[in-house]
């Protein structure tokens, strides 16, 4: 009896700290829309002070940011839009449990960019004001960013700004998924969801590889997928994929709208299927989470038991991947796909549309005088 009463009392005082941490932090987490003070050096920027869909988002004046000594201050040339852009603002629950319980801590949108250094910390040595760069930072729907160093590159010269702002994301997931699988010249590689940003990236740099590609896309992408290299395409809205008698050494799935039993049906039997993503923006709530956990837990369970391998991963920012990707565009092995640019005010509207689900290639922000 003794033990069970400090169980139950242990319980009861972790679920009563739980509680008043959860408290605190739902109060803590907050964000300065209401505290308004004089803008010393403004500039435009769009934010967004609560969750919910793209009209909480406000294009308005905030202060210029300072780099700090190992930053880079960016002139903001373009920036592009990426599924996790729409995540990021949606009123779930598990967007309050990392971005703030009560408001987002964040409120500044955008993480892909590209533009010309304005200005570099002390510390900073790769870069000097007038560099044309691009990379990742926090906030790049504006126009001043700041970044570390080491996470931006220069920016090839027969390259836009516009082509450069729409890869670093988007061609990074491709980039180091398709590293995931392993391919050789001659092999057979099948891109679900070829068509988006990462899908787009994906179907290039695999048939730089030397694969023989296979684009799963709707009806209206067939010639979209088929100008940018795939050698088959499968429209989903009269086939489905899995149902197929031919096999492939690595299915790079960006959807994850199948079945593992499905999946394997279709693979050789020491295949890989990398575990892109879950369907882009488009895929709501619940539906999300559960291709996220399913990726998580289920694929590597899979895997123990199984020479047919399911590899998810984490996207990482790598300088020396962006110099990679960086250099396929330059040598014209890859292309940026990009769908429409929109001027930074549009993007509210820009941020609708991806949260369609059907957005092709890329939806790129410019960054002007025309902005304001």
């Amino acid at each position: 009896m003794k033990i069970k009463r400090i169980i139950k009392w242990s319980a009861l005082a972790i679920f009563l700290a739980l509680g008043a941490w959860l408290f605190v932090a739902y109060w803590r987490s907050t964000n300065d829309c209401d505290r308004k003070t004089a803008l010393i050096n403004p500039t435009k920027a769009i934010v967004y002070c609560e969750y919910g869909s793209p009209d909480v988002l406000k294009f308005e004046d905030v202060e210029k940011p300072v780099p700090t000594d190992n930053q880079v201050l960016i002139k903001v040339r373009a920036a592009s839009l990426n599924a996790l852009d729409a995540y990021m603002i949606r009123d779930a629950w598990l967007n309050r449990l990392i971005f703030g319980l009560r408001k987002p801590r964040d409120t500044r949108l955008g993480r892909d960019v590209a533009g010309q250094v304005e200005a570099v910390g002390k510390n900073v040595t790769q870069f000097k004001p007038g560099d044309e760069v691009f990379g990742i930072c926090r906030g790049s729907l504006a126009e001043y960013a700041v970044t570390l160093e080491r996470a931006l590159v220069m920016k090839p010269t027969n390259v836009t700004f516009e082509q450069a702002a729409s890869i670093p994301l988007a061609g990074l997931t491709a980039l180091q998924g398709l590293r995931e699988g392993k391919i050789q010249p001659g092999q057979k590689v099948l891109i679900n969801g070829a068509t988006g940003g990462v899908g787009t990236f994906a179907v290039q740099i695999a048939k730089s590889l030397g694969a023989e590609v296979t684009a799963v896309c709707s009806t209206r992408n067939v010639d979209l997928v088929r100008s940018i290299g795939a050698d088959h395409v499968i429209d989903y809205t009269k086939e489905d994929f899995t149902e197929s008698e031919q096999r492939y050494d690595v299915i790079f799935d960006n959807v994850c709208n199948h079945s593992f039993a499905e999946r394997r049906r279709v693979l050789n039997p020491r295949g890989i299927c990398i575990l892109a993503g879950m369907g882009g923006a488009g895929v709501k709530g619940g539906e999300a989470i559960g291709r996220i956990a399913s990726n998580i837990f289920t694929a590597r369970g899979l895997s123990s038991f199984t020479d047919q391998k399911f590899a998810p991963y984490m996207t990482k920012m790598s300088k020396q991947d962006l110099i990679v990707l960086g250099e396929l565009i330059q040598a014209g092995k890859v292309r940026p796909v990009i769908e429409r640019t929109y001027t930074l005010n549009d993007a509210p509207e820009a941020l609708r549309h991806l949260d369609q689900g059907h957005a092709r290639g890329k939806l790129v922000i410019t960054v002007g005088e025309e902005s304001r």
